[in-house]
């Protein structure tokens, strides 16, 4: 049977076939698993988070399991290095219904959120080293945040989801901001795919996210705010470097696998366009206020072909722009703020447990700081322990 009508069938019964993705475990036999990520790179990415030099990149280890026949529930936590410093994070830990009517299910805690292509998958299921330079611009690489989630599959043969997710905005909120909403996103989206014939697949969404918390507020100099706030040399977060009201995403993916079997061989296409609508508030007269129209855009197209079991090579480019408003006392002038980034890998993954990649990054930066225009980084993705298949 198909794949995108196996997770329809599956979704009528009240199964999530994002859960069945990994075999559950039992709360007497959990799932535990742990990814290590090293890297060395020969310089730093606009607006990313490895360092030059030798580190620990997303390294995590996550405990999953069936609660009962009614919840499956997920941990994952996160080390990282930072100026030889070692940070501890918590990115997921949530529970999620097996068995709710109608093909609904419902997520809370924290988990990722599922805006565009690549959001909702974890780091280390990647093609490339980081993500794309719209993605570390507008959600800080991947957005995970404290919420809820209730999306339904419709029981169609074409596979077509909805979704809304309710967020409390905290990694998404604007630096400034002095009063900020409790319930600071809100995130509708709707998926469809589908398989032509054996061989080929493919997938589709749109989204739009409503940051209550991400207007800024700027008397003056905004740009230069902006600029100290992308520099590399700023204090490390995992925040986005711009925030704004409305982001919209349309994505797309294509696979093929030679009678649909992707061991041996296959070819990814994908790609993603954001949208950034980010008025900003200045003081144009004494006890007056008004909207400056600042805007933010991105986009990256994306191949990967895996031409044996053991080796696939890729080749991505994206770009990232940022009309930003400069205010002084009486004027303001627009400065173009942009990054183009030219990127080719090639990874050698004897199993499903083991990879090893070598990329090579081409950049052109403009307006947000001073970076290395050539990056090469040699990397490395072992796990241990329960993993399970990857999401389409």
């Amino acid at each position: 049977m198909k794949k995108h009508a196996v997770a329809a069938s599956l979704a009528l019964a009240g199964v999530s076939p994002v859960v069945l993705a990994a075999t559950p475990g039992t709360l007497t036999n959990p799932n535990i698993s742990v990814v290590l990520d090293g890297f060395y790179q020969d310089g730093e990415r606009a607006l990313g988070e490895r360092e030059e030099g030798f580190g620990l990149g997303h390294t995590e280890l996550a405990l999953s399991a069936a609660i009962d026949d009614k919840f499956y529930g997920k941990v994952t936590t996160v080390l990282e290095t930072h100026d030889g410093e070692v940070e501890l994070g918590l990115e997921e830990a949530f529970i999620q219904t097996l068995a709710m009517p109608g093909g609904l299910s419902i997520r809370a805690g924290r988990f990722l959120s599922d805006i565009g292509y690549l959001n909702n998958q974890h780091l280390h299921t990647d093609a490339f080293v980081e993500r794309p330079a719209a993605y570390r611009a507008f959600l800080g690489g991947h957005y995970f945040d404290d919420g809820v989630r209730l999306n339904w599959i419709a029981p169609t043969e074409t596979y077509w989801e909805l979704g809304g997710e309710v967020f409390s905005g905290d990694p998404l909120q604007a630096e400034d901001l002095e009063a900020p909403e409790t319930v600071g996103v809100y995130h509708l989206y709707t998926k469809l795919g589908g398989d032509i014939g054996a061989s080929h697949s493919w997938q589709a969404s749109v989204s739009w996210l409503r940051n209550e918390n991400g207007q800024s507020h700027f008397e003056e100099h905004a740009h230069e705010e902006a600029e100290a706030h992308a520099d590399h040399d700023h204090e490390h977060g995992h925040g986005p470097a711009f925030t704004g009201r409305d982001l919209f995403n349309v994505s797309a993916v294509y696979k093929w696998a030679p009678g649909g079997n992707y061991k041996y061989n296959h070819l990814t296409l994908s790609g993603e366009y954001f949208y950034l609508d980010a008025p900003f508030e200045h003081g144009a007269h004494e006890g007056e206020e008004e909207e400056a129209p600042e805007y933010y855009d991105g986009w990256y197209l994306s191949a990967v072909y895996q031409f044996n079991p053991a080796w696939s090579a890729g080749l991505r480019y994206g770009e990232m722009s940022a009309a930003m408003l400069e205010i002084h006392e009486d004027h303001g002038h627009f400065h173009d703020a942009r990054i183009k980034e030219t990127e080719a890998m090639v990874a050698w993954h004897p199993s499903h447990f083991s990879a090893v990649r070598l990329q090579y990054t081409h950049q052109d930066v403009t307006e947000l700081g001073a970076f290395d225009d050539h990056v090469v980084t040699l990397q490395y993705i072992m796990t241990l322990g329960a993993h399970g298949a990857h999401q389409f």
